[in-house]
């Protein structure tokens, strides 16, 4: 069974701290950011949400195939048509399941990333490093994909109940490409949400510090 590497550990306390320097602890500083930014918003990691998105249409897929045999009406199906919808709604909760604790591990994950982010970035300021982890062109393509994903979800959910005509379309069909779109809608919030809040934090950590005022009289007699 594949295991995901182990998160950098947060800095040490204060008073634990063993660099030599400061040029080691930016060193060090660097990499855990560098790190923990394509582990967050790096392209294998959209890849793998996107088949996150994938698995769920598949198994949201599958459940659909047992509304399509509903037919155009709410009648009760037969004994046999019964066994079937259930033996697909099974196998479609087989992977609606997994897929669903696989999205939410990864948002708790996201979340601890970036909790360290936080943590090692208030260690010191170093220009360069900082600019870096901005990773202006991971999170536009985030962002692009991601609304992509929520518009067509969008669309999807009020397009094909408004175009849906009786006789011709079946509640099934309907609940299915609802469906969809509620998958497309919510997680392309959520990946809007990651790739916003990212650069965000970045712009605020590559900001200019702020200068400190002295209150007047306070220096010199």
């Amino acid at each position: 069974m594949l295991r995901r590497r182990p998160l950098p550990p947060p800095p040490p306390p204060e008073a634990l701290r063993t660099w030599p320097d400061r040029e080691a602890l930016l060193a060090d500083r660097a990499a855990v950011l560098g790190d923990l930014t394509a582990r967050l918003i790096g392209m294998p990691r959209l890849l793998l949400f996107l088949l996150q998105v994938a698995l769920l249409q598949l198994g949201w897929g599958i459940a659909g195939s047992g509304l399509a045999s509903l037919g155009p009406g709410l009648d009760v199906p037969d004994p046999l048509s019964m066994l079937f919808i259930a033996v697909i709604f099974g196998i479609a909760t087989g992977v609606l399941v997994p897929a669903g604790l696989i999205v939410g591990s990864g948002v708790r994950r996201s979340r601890r990333i970036r909790e360290l982010l936080d943590q090692w970035a208030v260690l010191d300021r170093e220009p360069a490093t900082d600019a870096r982890v901005r990773a202006p062109g991971p999170s536009l393509c985030w962002l692009l994909a991601c609304l992509f994903l929520a518009a067509f979800g969008l669309w999807l959910c009020f397009a094909i109940p408004a175009s849906a005509r009786p006789g011709a379309t079946t509640y099934g069909e309907v609940a299915y490409f609802m469906g969809v779109g509620v998958i497309c809608w919510v997680m392309g919030l959520i990946g809007i949400v990651k790739a916003v809040t990212h650069y965000r934090w970045a712009l605020r950590l590559t900001a200019p510090a702020r200068p400190v005022h002295t209150p007047a009289g306070s220096a010199g007699g």
